[in-house]
């Protein structure tokens, strides 16, 4: 052995090691501590979701009824997207003719305009000018408000014709805008 070289004690040695062997230990233990912690919370953040979806899943013959009956109440109010827009507004424009023209009103002008993209739906506009009654609007009012698919009134413009007479019902010139809703294919 060499002056000024000491070697170390069997304790010391003994001591060493178990630090050399603990050291890494207790890294890996802190390590999958913090794994275990992190995978905890993400297990926390995941309960609510994974319990809705069990939720859903448990009521899906629920939910299934609740789409096919708003189906139901969507054709309702909407033509069906294997219509033609423009086989929807002439059907669209008969359907207020008639409804019109029994009401007593007598139409002056119709016309389909282009239709316009709504989300999901065209909006297919119409403008119809019409003359008559008060009742008689009244009446066409009051039927179109029942129509299936929707007729909307967008736009209403009544204005008197003629001078007004007392004695006799005053002649009304209107002015409809109106549109139906055809699903979008």
């Amino acid at each position: 052995m060499k002056p000024g070289t000491r070697l170390l004690t069997p304790q010391s040695l003994l001591l060493l090691l178990v630090a050399a062997v603990a050291l890494p230990l207790a890294a890996g233990g802190a390590y999958v501590l913090q794994k275990h912690q992190w995978a905890q919370e993400r297990l926390d953040q995941l309960a609510p979701r994974y319990a809705r979806l069990l939720g859903l899943q448990g009521s899906a013959d629920q939910l299934r009824a609740a789409n096919a009956q708003a189906h139901a109440l969507l054709a309702q109010y909407v033509y069906a997207a294997n219509l033609d827009a423009s086989q929807v507004g002439n059907n669209a424009q008969q359907r207020i003719r008639d409804i019109f023209s029994a009401a007593g009103l007598q139409i002056v002008s119709s016309q389909v305009l282009p239709p316009k993209e709504q989300g999901n739906v065209d909006q297919i506009p119409l403008a119809v000018r019409t003359e008559g009654e008060l009742m008689a609007l009244q009446s066409a009012l009051a039927v179109m408000s029942s129509q299936n698919p929707a007729i909307i009134i967008d736009g209403l413009n009544v204005q008197t014709l003629g001078a007004v007479n007392a004695d006799k019902p005053q002649k009304l010139s209107i002015q409809f805008d109106l549109f139906v809703l055809r699903v979008r294919p």
